[in-house]
């Protein structure tokens, strides 16, 4: 892309980060923790500026998408949130009430496990109940976050293609 995912122009507005922070919020979750990597004080900045309760940095970012999955089950250890909805930055068309269906599907529960799933294909967000944040945090490696954690945990498949295609966005031809 040429530059940090989280300081991608988003279509709609704003940077990825921005429109992050606001599908999260407006789909009902708080406090909305940004975990940033690459160009991290550009990133941090724009997301306090959106709302972001808290911001905090994965320094091992480079090593792959678990390490800011492991950074903000952290740091969510220490609020009283029992549950985590996780959105990865790059996914433009998933809004506000894709987050919303699958965070009402899975319920506030501290065992919650669920996933979005695009006509079928596994995508985000995925809701992770506090049960099970510390066997994440200990399998998730490289750019398997908690893919193989799911793999081999039952939990709920939340079809929302109806409300989005949960494409990501690799290059600046994807936009």
């Amino acid at each position: 892309m040429g530059l940090a995912k989280a300081l991608v122009d988003d279509p709609a507005g704003g940077s990825f980060v921005e429109r992050g922070v606001r599908v999260l919020r407006d789909g009902g979750c708080a406090p909305v923790v940004v975990v940033v990597g690459a160009q991290a004080d550009r990133a941090a900045a724009l997301a306090a500026a959106a709302g972001a309760e808290l911001v905090v940095e994965a320094r091992d970012w480079a090593t792959g998408q678990s390490a800011s999955l492991r950074r903000g089950l952290e740091t969510l250890r220490d609020t009283d949130a029992d549950v985590a909805c996780v959105l990865l930055v790059d996914l433009p068309d998933v809004g506000a009430e894709v987050v919303a269906t699958v965070l009402a599907a899975a319920g506030d529960t501290t065992d919650a496990l669920a996933r979005a799933a695009y006509r079928g294909l596994p995508g985000h967000p995925v809701v992770i109940g506090r049960d099970h944040w510390e066997a994440i945090a200990e399998t998730a490696t490289g750019d398997r976050g908690a893919r193989d954690y799911l793999a081999i945990r039952a939990h709920l498949v939340v079809e929302v293609g109806h409300q989005a295609s949960g494409r990501d966005v690799d290059t600046p031809d994807d936009l």
